[in-house]
């Protein structure tokens, strides 16, 4: 890989001071203690004292020491002298020129425990560690620089010099991928190779390599294509038998090499090197069984699903049908009964008196009317069971006979039914005289349950269909391999990597090791918050608590509309009149110019491709994808950059998961460097939200949600919006998933330079489980409550007084089941940062509902400690719930822009496979965040502009101001790709004038 793998900014940061250097970092490396104290009283002169202390506060902070010890932030300088007593003069100066300076650095070092780089045994262990982190994961190389930085920080390994640790980092990452590519490579014969390779070969008389062909997997969802993918799966299993694969090679780098595969063209991955080209395409048929697994199990879900809500409506609608014939024969029967009961009617007269109103047969047709129509619901659904039986029968044979299950301890019974019909299938007996029963709910019970001993087989055959797609979707049934529906403890730390990592993950996640210390700490800020927020509700207008038939019940009063002032009304239509008008090609070029995010798109090969005007046509392609248009429309025969064929080698060859989302990252580092940006957040905030894109295809990667799609079926895009408006990542949720389901991925797959520590989103996330996970994990969860009214406010102490909150405090935690897991709680944490595990698993095994395991329970029990917290900080703070609100707003405004940007084809998502939908809408992120770098950058140039012409702005109207506006942007019309020359030299677009259009 190239090893100038920085940006400017970046390098920029390297070794450098925070800007600004907040209280935080003053308390954390500037605080000196008694040892620091011990150690500079010892010293005899003010000016040593001070430079000492400057010097071992610079090593703390950087992990190194400046050239130059004076050239550190005046605020460090006068946290020390303010310890120390010492009157700010010329001391440092003095301390510059002296020779004390070098033997306080190696005293410093000796001291403290720093060592260099270079160091035999420490140096080893850092090398050690890295190749370890490329190894497990796929992050990008700047963001292992990043985490090496923090790792020899954290260790006392003095930094080095720039381009030593970005060629480490490079040559570590260069091993890491040929060690895996020789691993799949090395215990392969000659004529498995051979085999491999015949996949990259056209037949004669066909118009597709094999390796195309058996990359295409079925996606409707229905029982055909259900059929159509187990047959697919058996001609994936029919392949040349290759080994299987080493059980050491993680699941993230195995699933990154498939994708490559998944993606380019059959001749692309032909020019691969030998060995890499095997490795991928080993790696890849390794993949598309476990995708083909998924496949097949989406596809059941969504045809079992639908099959019983149409029985379901079937069923109530014959029993609707009925009703009349049944009321008319009710009657008549009730009219008998009342002769019978009529006290003037004499008993031996009953007969006649019911003869003269009713002839025997009506009688007769009454009773057997009544007899046929008034039966349990469950009868006339069953009828629609077994009408629609015809289409369980197309892919059940192949089904269980080809898709081998097992299970956790909670969903043996669902795979122990399901062995059940394995061995009977292909017998003809309509009734089960020995099936396990413990599967069978009381819901399925009129359906299935016939007699004593006997079983109705359609009826059990559904019922354990029902039973296998809901414990599929809680993970407690899984099949191998998966991607998606794999075993979720496949990965876990246990055992002795467990005990080797606890110390790195405790130490990176700042959580105590001893769980009795860490819950003590907070019951302390529980009944602390409790008191503080029970001492200010009587000055608190916005709550309120009142008793509802006996209970409390507790009202927020919602925000007001926060008033725009006279001035950022001016201030944001000056703005708008000021910013030039621009093409959104001429925009992502400009942007480019500045920022250089298309160098993040390298050649598949990793070589450097000589193509001249690359960046037009990676532009062009951004804007195919972006602007929903395919590559067509941006074909121009006489502009080289814009030809057909040259388009789709770019397309081939440099548009891949992992350079788009490289090419995010620079653009999200870039415009974190902006002044303007840090008027708006330092990027420890962001919101997750998701916007939802029609899919007009049947496909199993889309589902329905009327409320959202109407009569068509989508997907949902969950990103990440930083505060500072840039998009961080998003991932593609079939239909509307539950957002606390995928938040953890989300935030924990996101590789740009912005790391926020607080997670705002709307209510969808909300979850007991939740708010313990993201605290384990080091963030605040912040959602937005919809109706705290029915929330739950949970305390410790059972004895304590909270004053008017001692009512809504009613419910109580069991901190016994948090210190007996706590362990075990910081490994799934653990094993969840290193990338060890696939998150959406762990959290449908731990938001299991019904039944939680003991360990889901303990999470749970936390997560009421945690949400409490946030609950008592909610109403106590206005401008908490404020601060929630406006980052919402943020993501929704966001969402608003990708729209407009995203209009082709009626702006609907015409991608039939998962890949396919990630790649296009991380492109529209891309553009999205393109155009807000540009409307920073001169929305800065703007400010300038009132501000030199005389105009007071204030800064209080320049934080609510926003990057997200596009009056100004053309995305219409015929496209160009060629920058002005005064701009492509370096030179900025004129701000319009008053008046011009």
């Amino acid at each position: 890989m190239p090893v100038d793998f920085l940006s400017p900014a970046q390098e920029a940061r390297y070794a450098a001071f925070p800007e600004p250097l907040s209280t935080d970092d003053l308390a954390r490396h500037a605080y000196l203690d008694a040892t620091d104290r011990t150690v500079l009283t010892a010293l005899r002169s003010d000016h040593t004292r001070l430079g000492y202390a400057v010097q071992l506060a610079t090593v703390r902070c950087l992990g190194t020491f400046r050239e130059h010890p004076t050239d550190v932030p005046v605020a460090l300088v006068a946290t020390l002298a303010h310890q120390l007593g010492i009157t700010l003069t010329d001391h440092l100066d003095r301390y510059q020129n002296s020779q004390m300076r070098w033997h306080h650095t190696q005293d410093i070092c000796q001291r403290y425990g720093y060592v260099d780089y270079t160091h035999p045994q420490r140096g080893w262990r850092f090398l050690r560690w890295l190749f370890a982190r490329a190894w497990v994961s796929t992050e990008r190389p700047s963001l292992l620089f990043e985490r090496a930085i923090s790792w020899l920080r954290t260790e006392k390994v003095l930094l080095p010099g720039i381009t030593t640790l970005e060629r480490d980092v490079a040559r570590v990452r260069d091993r890491a991928s040929d060690r895996i590519w020789r691993i799949l490579a090395q215990d392969l014969t000659l004529a498995q190779r051979q085999q491999l390779d015949a996949l990259l070969v056209v037949a004669p008389d066909a118009h597709l390599t094999p390796f195309e062909q058996i990359r295409r997997l079925p996606t409707t969802p229905s029982s055909q294509g259900l059929r159509d993918a187990l047959h697919h799966l058996a001609s994936l299993r029919d392949l040349p038998l290759l080994p299987a694969l080493p059980r050491q090679l993680p699941p993230s780098r195995l699933h990154a090499l498939a994708r490559i595969a998944l993606t380019a063209r059959a001749q692309t991955l032909a020019r691969l090197t030998d060995t890499r080209r095997v490795a991928t395409l080993r790696a890849a048929l390794h993949t598309l069984v476990a995708l083909a697994h998924d496949t097949i199990l989406d596809m059941l879900d969504a045809v079992v699903t639908a099959l019983l809500s149409e029985a379901a409506k079937a069923g109530i609608q014959t029993r609707v049908r009925t009703l009349n014939d049944l009321d008319a024969a009710a009657l008549t029967l009730a009219e008998v009964v009342a002769i019978l009961r009529d006290p003037v009617v004499a008993d031996g007269t009953i007969r006649t008196a019911v003869a003269a109103q009713y002839a025997n047969d009506a009688l007769d047709d009454a009773i057997a009317q009544v007899r046929a129509l008034a039966r349990p619901t469950a009868d006339t659904t069953y009828e629609a069971l077994v009408a629609r039986y015809r289409r369980i029968s197309r892919f059940r044979p192949r089904f269980l006979t080809t898709i081998q299950l097992d299970a956790l301890p909670a969903g043996k019974a669902v795979v122990q039914a399901y062995q059940f019909l394995q061995q009977q299938e292909g017998r003809r007996s309509r009734t089960f005289t020995d099936a396990p029963l413990q599967v069978v709910t009381a819901a399925w019970r009129p359906y299935v349950i016939i007699g004593a001993q006997r079983t109705d087989r359609i009826g059990y055959t559904y019922c354990v269909l029902d039973r296998l797609v809901t414990t599929l979707r809680r993970r407690e049934v899984f099949v191998q391999p998966s991607l998606r529906y794999a075993d979720p403890r496949r990965g876990m730390l246990y055992g002795a990597a467990w005990e080797a990592a606890r110390p790195q993950v405790c130490r990176a996640l700042d959580k105590l090791a001893d769980g009795k210390t860490a819950l003590a700490q907070l019951a302390t800020q529980l009944e602390t918050a409790y008191q503080t927020t029970a001492a200010a509700l009587s000055t608190n207008a916005a709550v309120s608590i009142t008793t509802v038939d006996g209970k409390p019940d507790l009202v927020l009063s919602p925000l007001e509309r926060l008033d725009e002032p006279a001035s950022l009304i001016r201030l944001r239509d000056q703005i708008a009149q000021l910013l030039p008008r621009v093409e959104l090609p001429e925009l992502l070029l400009e942007v480019h110019q500045r920022t250089g995010f298309l160098h993040a798109f390298t050649h598949l090969s990793e070589r450097t491709a000589e193509v001249e005007d690359l960046a037009s046509s990676l532009c062009a392609i951004l804007i195919a994808d972006a602007c929903n248009l395919g590559i067509a429309p941006l074909i121009n025969a006489t502009t080289p950059a814009l030809q057909d064929d040259r388009l789709r080698w770019v397309q081939q060859h440099y548009f891949r998961n992992e350079t788009l989302l490289r090419a995010n990252a620079s653009l999200v580092a870039a415009h974190s460097q902006l002044t303007l940006t840090h008027h708006w957040g330092s990027g420890e905030v962001a919101s997750a939200d998701g916007v939802r894109f029609v899919v007009p295809l049947r496909t199993v990667h889309a589902a329905a949600n009327p409320k959202y799609f109407g009569p068509e079926r989508g997907v949902t895009y969950y990103n990440l919006t930083a505060d500072q408006y840039s998009g961080l990542h998003g991932i593609v949720v079939t239909g509307t998933l539950r957002d606390s389901l995928v938040l953890i991925s989300l935030l924990l797959d996101q590789q740009t330079p912005l790391h926020p520590r607080e997670i705002m989103t709307d209510t969808g996330a909300y979850a007991d489980s939740m708010f313990g996970l993201l605290w384990l994990l080091g963030y605040q969860f912040s959602p937005r409550i919809s109706d705290i009214g029915g929330t739950r406010f949970w305390r410790i102490d059972r004895t304590a007084d909270y004053g008017a909150l001692n009512d809504l405090a009613a419910h109580r935690i069991k901190p016994q089941r948090i210190i007996d897991h706590w362990d075990d709680l910081l490994r799934i944490a653990g094993s969840l940062t290193m990338d060890m595990c696939h998150s959406e698993s762990v959290m449908r095994t731990l938001q299991r509902g019904d039944r939680p395991t003991a360990l889901a329970r303990a999470l749970q029990e936390l997560g009421r400690i945690i949400k409490t917290l946030f609950l008592l900080n909610y109403l106590n703070d206005a401008a908490y719930r404020r601060r929630v609100l406006t980052q919402l707003n943020r993501g929704e405004a966001r969402h608003k822009l990708a729209r407009v940007v995203f209009y082709g084809q009626r702006g609907e998502l015409r991608q039939r496979y998962r890949e396919g939908q990630e790649d296009q809408l991380h492109a529209l992120g891309l553009v999205v965040n393109a155009i807000v770098v540009w409307n920073t950058m001169y929305i800065e140039r703007a400010i300038d502009h009132l501000r030199r012409s005389g105009q007071p702005v204030a800064d209080a109207d320049v934080a609510r101001l926003s990057p997200l506006s596009f009056a100004h942007l053309n995305v219409l019309g015929r496209y160009t790709f060629a920058l002005p020359e005064p701009i492509a030299n370096g030179e900025w677009h004129p701000l319009r004038t008053a008046g011009e259009g």
